[in-house]
Formats: structure tokens, sequence, C-alpha cells
């Protein structure tokens, strides 16, 4: 194995290591950086390879943080399952949109996507629980905005999850913290679909994706421990958050703009 070889091994740990960490201490957002990441650190070759390699890693993340949530019996398993089974046809239609799509207009859209990413962490209010919703109503609801939610987290290639709390949210009035641990088993599903879909193309960079994977535990771990003692700066830590990502996202932007002039 040589020298080159050795160094990407280690970043693809490194690189999962801060998305894990990042998950684990501020939350919903983190995995939005698995993208640039493995482009622009680990070296992933092409836009295509870097979002069907991210999906997977995206939902191994997702099913993994499900257990605990599990546990505490924050998951509506019923819900859940409409929310995603749906969610999943939509994310096999958008990752195949995705695939069709030139690879740098794909970075600059997800670049867009980015910036709005950083908006929603740093809003001043949550959305609330509204009126619950029961019977029929509430299953059509729960697939239509499943649906919408997969399809765009199936074209970029992300979980979504900033997308799936409201509109679970929306869709059946639960409160936020059912909203986020039911999340979960969506989030996993969408990115666990369009990963097949890419891998289907050979858009998946496997030892590359179980290196980033495995670094994304040990961070989350870490993100873990400290999150309890960080907790009462966590706005701030949004902030510092949400800055970086507008600085990537304006950095591919500009990548972008460079090398189509």
């Amino acid at each position: 194995m040589d020298l080159a070889l050795h160094a990407q091994n280690a970043l693809a740990v490194l690189s999962g290591s801060f998305v894990g960490f990042s998950l684990a201490l501020i939350g919903g957002g983190g995995s939005i950086l698995a993208v640039p990441l493995l482009l622009y650190v680990v070296g992933v070759k092409s836009p295509h390879l870097a979002i069907g390699t991210s999906a997977l890693s995206v939902a191994v993340n997702a099913f993994a943080n499900l257990v605990p949530h599990s546990r505490a019996g924050n998951v509506r398993w019923g819900q859940a399952v409409v929310f995603a089974a749906a969610g999943v046809i939509g994310a096999l239609l958008g990752s195949t949109a995705g695939k069709l799509v030139d690879g740098q207009r794909l970075l600059s859209l997800f670049a867009l996507l980015m910036l709005v990413v950083a908006f929603l962490m740093v809003r001043p209010k949550r959305p609330a629980a509204g009126p619950v919703c029961e019977g029929r109503v509430c299953l059509i609801r729960l697939a239509l905005i499943g649906c919408a939610a997969g399809l765009l987290a199936g074209f970029f290639g992300i979980g979504g999850g900033f997308l799936i709390v409201p509109g679970l949210i929306l869709a059946t009035g639960m409160d936020i913290l059912h909203a986020i641990g039911t999340s979960l088993v969506s989030v996993g599903s969408f990115g666990l679909a369009t990963a097949l879909n890419y891998a289907a193309s050979g858009l998946v960079e496997w030892r590359i994706a179980l290196l980033f994977i495995g670094g994304g535990v040990a961070g989350g771990w870490i993100g873990a421990a400290v999150a309890q003692r960080l907790a009462r700066r966590r706005a701030a830590l949004n902030w510092v958050f949400a800055a970086a990502i507008v600085a990537v996202a304006v950095f591919m932007l500009a990548k972008n703009a460079g090398a189509a002039a």
C-alpha cells in the first residue's frame, strides 16, 4: 500500500470523525459537510461518487443513532414507517435524477442547499407541535410530505433531517423530541435507498465509505461525551458551525464558477 493511499485512508477516518462529532454535538446539519469533505479533503474523484459514498455513511449513522432514541421511547414507529416508505420512493426518484445532472452543476445546487441549512440552523424558533392528526387524512399527509422530503434527500444524497423533522410535525402534530427520534428512520431509509441506487451505477467508494463510517462512530462517541458539558453553549456552537457551512458553500460556488469560466 503506497503512501498516498495511507494518507487518503487517514483523511477518510478523520473526516468521518469530524462529521460524527458534529452530529453528536449539535444534532441536525452535521452531515451536510460529508460531501465537500469527501471531495476536497479525502480526494474522491467525482461529485457523484462523493454523493453516493456520503449517502451510505449518512444511513449508517442515522440507524446507529436510532437505537438510543428507540430505547428512550422517542420513536413513533407507525408514523415513521409510513413517512419513510413514501420517502424511499421519492429518494429513488430523486437519486435517479441526481445521477443524470452534470456533476459541477449538482455541486453548485448542493452549495446553495448548504446556505439554506446554515440559515435553518440559526433560526431563533423551532417548529412547534400543532393539532394532533389522526386517521386517513394523517396518513395522506405523512405520505405526501415524506415523498417530497425523500425526493430532495435522494437528489442531493443527504439525510434530510432538517426537512423531515418539521415535516413530521406538520403532518402529525407530534412534539419536537418525538419528531427527532422518528425522523431517524427516514434519514436512514432515504440514505440507504440513495446509496443503493448510486451503488447500482458503481458510484460508491466502498473502502472510503467504511473508513468514513468508522471515523464517524468514533467521532460520535467523543461528541456525545462532550455534548453535556457544552450544552449551555449550544446556540453559539450552532452559529460557529453555520458559519463554517457558509464558508464551505461559498468556496464550492467560487470553485465551480472558476471551473466553468
